[in-house]
């Protein structure tokens, strides 16, 4: 009888995800106390804060630890008392949003981001990594969307990028964000520009601006009191050109 064998390269990827951080974790999607600690640990071991109050909150998100959920970048938010997260996470979920919308036509749903300790559900862990902003909860999708949500969760968690738990009461996904590594996948992935443009708005302090029609880096330098060699700079621009419709980042002072 003839006996069914991998091939060679899958053997190896196989192989290189049993070496990978975080690919000990059962590829289920139904949580447990290790993926707790999974989520946990990689909180610690990054120097994470957990945010104790609604203050604290606030005052992360203006030093630019902290970067604001927006429902106008391609995803909605319901009841989202605190629509704040870490910058990695952030980009994952502009990018998640994306490829979502592409594949799926609708639009993904965020419902929670940080949540400091005091706001905790009574019934939440005392590990959980809500307060530090590094994870997010996804309104949990029916039908093909389920499917896709679940596969591209999974792949991300073999990955050793993200943590995920589908959760059912209330129906929704949990999913931790590691952000060096997500930064490192997302580089490999060609996606470096929209995670630099995300953590260019948290490191320093600055905001998005719109070109406009007859705008040129001179005369927006001259607006916002900064320089053209600064923008250039901070937004990784290759030329001095720009063109309406782009987004620059302006430095903060």
């Amino acid at each position: 009888m003839t006996r069914f064998r991998f091939p060679a390269t899958v053997l190896a990827a196989v192989a290189l995800l049993a070496s990978t951080p975080h690919a000990g974790a059962a590829q289920s999607l139904r949580g447990s106390l290790a993926s707790v600690e999974r989520m946990y640990d990689q909180a610690v071991h990054d120097g994470l804060t957990f945010y104790e109050t609604s203050s604290a909150v606030r005052w992360a998100a203006a030093r630019g630890e902290l970067v604001q959920l927006r429902s106008d970048r391609g995803y909605e938010m319901h009841r989202v008392a605190f629509p704040f997260v870490r910058p990695a996470t952030l980009a994952f979920v502009e990018r998640l949003a994306d490829d979502y919308d592409q594949v799926c036509g609708e639009t993904l749903v965020v419902t929670s981001g940080v949540r400091p300790e005091t706001r905790q559900p009574a019934n939440s862990s005392q590990r959980s990594v809500h307060p530090t902003g590094m994870a997010i909860d996804l309104r949990r999708p029916q039908g093909f969307c389920l499917t896709w949500l679940r596969r591209t969760l999974l792949d991300l968690e073999s990955q050793g990028v993200v943590e995920a738990t589908e959760e059912h009461h209330p129906a929704h996904f949990h999913v931790a964000v590691f952000g060096d590594e997500y930064q490192r996948y997302a580089a490999a992935h060609n996606e470096p520009h929209a995670t630099a443009m995300i953590l260019a708005r948290a490191n320093t302090g600055g905001r998005e601006y719109k070109v406009r029609p007859g705008d040129s880096l001179w005369s927006i330098a001259q607006q916002h009191d900064t320089s053209v060699r600064e923008l250039i700079a901070l937004n990784r621009l290759g030329q001095t050109k720009i063109r309406p419709g782009q987004v620059l980042i302006i430095p903060g002072h």
